[in-house]
């Protein structure tokens, strides 16, 4: 499936705004994303396991919060991160 990645976390994946990975969930789908490019889970997910609260995923055209939800083959993995300023 391909996932999209936002500007910040490209420098994880060699400047490549969209990457393939595989996964029956949002949880295998990190997992297998860390194993290709070391150090992108953890800015996407916590040390307890949680998607981080600056942090949006979305499968398709649903938010999920839960890496548990459901990755079918056909999906898109879109990560998105929230900016700030002043």
């Amino acid at each position: 499936m391909k996932v999209r990645i936002p500007t910040p976390l490209r420098s994880y994946t060699a400047q490549a705004a969209v990457v393939e990975a595989h996964g029956e969930t949002v949880g295998e789908v990190f997992d297998d994303l860390d194993a290709r490019y070391p150090g992108l889970r953890f800015r996407v997910v916590d040390e307890q396991g949680r998607i981080r609260p600056h942090m949006k995923v979305w499968v398709g055209a649903e938010a999920v919060r839960d890496l548990g939800a459901v990755v079918g083959p056909g999906d898109e993995v879109t990560i998105m991160q929230a900016l700030s300023g002043g």
